[in-house]
């Protein structure tokens, strides 16, 4: 199942006996996994056991007996690594012949959590859920939302500011959110730069405008990787770079002009968005056709090829872009 799905159970007030959270975004997954134990119960009513702590027998004695001290028994497990599958499955079970008892999983890191998925079925009420990565218009909807419940001043430039500075990781942000609650002030861009700190030593933003001007980008691809930034993260935030561009440039032509709250969703900071607008229009449908098409083949390579050093490939393969497409 994925979020929208799972988004309108939870309208219908449907609940399920074990909840699976997996996915691209670890945010979504622990933000989810803590609302529903929230409406499962109070506070003090969830048992939450985190990674190294995950105690196979200890979890399925607490599922099989009732509380002594709630109507309800909820169980929040927080991995990194996969559960054998007898395990989960016996889990599950535990809550499927206790009335009392809910499991919920939050799967965080890049584990085959995938391959879980066969636990969580209709047939023993259960349920699984996978995120991908929110869009930004999404994203800073979350961060908003994160904003009001801790009652910040803010300005919506300052969250837009703050996400693309965190590479659009939403955990980073709203642990830097939570820093900003103690300013007696209205937040803005200023203010976020001065307390807040982004991820990395290149600017990921300069990074990508650089490429789609045909700059060399050779020493800012190196520094990024050798940072651990995914290849296939990095690839998939040039692809959508590139589609909003095309977004920019497409609306461009049909209306003569460039709205970003239509066209994106939502109103980045200022000199962004006049960056992206003036690169947009300077391209027409065919270059953007081409690039798309190179940025494809990269991932298809990535994903059908036995390539033997994915972070090479990929610093040969955008060295080539920008001789390619200037």
């Amino acid at each position: 199942m994925y979020k929208n799905e799972f988004d309108n159970c939870l309208k219908q007030n449907k609940i399920f006996k074990s909840y699976m959270f997996y996915g691209q975004s670890s945010y979504l997954v622990e933000r989810y996994s803590l609302d529903i134990a929230k409406i499962l119960a109070n506070g003090e009513d969830i048992e939450k056991i985190y990674f190294e702590e995950y105690d196979f027998k200890y979890i399925k004695n607490r599922l099989m007996q009732s509380s002594l001290f709630s109507s309800t028994n909820i169980i929040l497990v927080k991995i990194d690594k996969k559960i054998p599958k007898k395990e989960l499955d016996s889990l599950v079970e535990a809550c499927t012949s206790n009335k009392d008892s809910y499991f919920i999983l939050a799967c965080l890191g890049e584990a085959d959590f995938k391959s879980m998925e066969s636990s969580f079925t209709g047939k023993n009420s259960s349920v699984f859920v996978r995120f991908f990565q929110p869009s930004s218009a999404e994203a800073i909807s979350f961060l908003e939302h994160e904003a009001k419940q801790l009652n910040l001043k803010y300005e919506i430039s300052a969250l837009n500011h703050l996400y693309f500075m965190h590479k659009t990781d939403l955990a980073l942000c709203v642990n830097d959110l939570k820093k900003l609650a103690i300013l007696d002030e209205i937040i803005n861009p200023h203010i976020v730069d001065a307390n807040c700190f982004g991820i990395g030593a290149v600017d990921f933003d300069t990074f990508l405008f650089n490429l789609l001007s045909y700059k060399d980008i050779s020493d800012d691809l190196e520094k990024i990787l050798e940072e651990g930034t995914n290849e296939i993260f990095i690839l998939n935030q040039i692809t959508s770079f590139v589609q909003q561009l095309f977004m920019i440039s497409s609306y461009a032509r049909v209306f003569g002009q460039v709205n970003a709250k239509e066209i994106l969703g939502y109103i980045p900071p200022k000199h962004i968005w006049d960056a992206k607008a003036k690169l947009a229009i300077n391209k027409n449908p065919k270059q953007f056709q081409d690039i798309l098409e190179y940025l494809l083949k990269i991932e298809l390579d990535f994903k059908t090829s036995k390539i033997s050093n994915q972070n090479l490939y990929l610093q040969a393969a955008l060295r080539k872009f920008t001789v390619l497409f200037r």
